[in-house]
């Protein structure tokens, strides 16, 4: 009797684990974050602020801060290279739509990577001073964008991972 107890309180026990660990999978992503002077690409170890072009954010479930990018394809990067984290609970990549004649985006505005629209192959120089993905949140914005500055309109999912290691 005293091992059937000793049994049931350790299903029930694993059983409250068990649901405890499927909250968390339900919380939602944490929002992006501002960069500040303290932002530093994960790869290069530069300030963010110190280059142009789009950024990249990575959530990282369980830290609250988020792993930084200087270029959309090191965001790529970090999602396929077998090393990284995969617990990942957000990317944020900024909006090109919201580029100003020079060619910045807006820094304040930050989309879901994963349901951007990316101009890749084309003419356009990122933040590491070399070809890099474009992201936008409306398709139509993207193609005009690939019309003007050459290159071909794909969704994340669709980003070969021959395009993102290309140097």
């Amino acid at each position: 009797m005293r091992r059937l107890r000793l049994a049931l309180a350790l299903a029930a026990l694993l059983s409250a684990a068990a649901c405890g660990s499927g909250a968390d999978s339900e919380a939602p992503p944490p929002p992006p974050q501002a960069v500040t002077l303290e932002s530093v690409g994960h790869y290069c170890g530069m300030a963010l602020n110190e280059h142009g072009g789009p950024k990249g954010q990575i959530f990282i479930k369980g830290r609250a801060a988020p792993v930084w990018f200087s270029s959309i394809k090191q965001v790529f990067a970090y999602t396929l290279l077998p090393e990284e984290p995969k617990a990942i609970s957000a990317i944020y990549v900024n909006d090109m739509g919201t580029a100003g004649p020079d060619g910045a985006p807006d820094p304040s505005v930050w989309i879901d990577a994963r349901q951007a629209y990316y101009v890749i192959e084309g003419r356009f120089i990122g933040g590491m001073g070399v070809e890099d993905a474009m992201p936008f949140s409306q398709r139509e914005r993207a193609e005009a964008f690939a019309r003007a500055h050459g290159g071909r309109v794909a969704a994340f999912a669709d980003v070969p991972e021959a395009y993102v290691f290309a140097q």
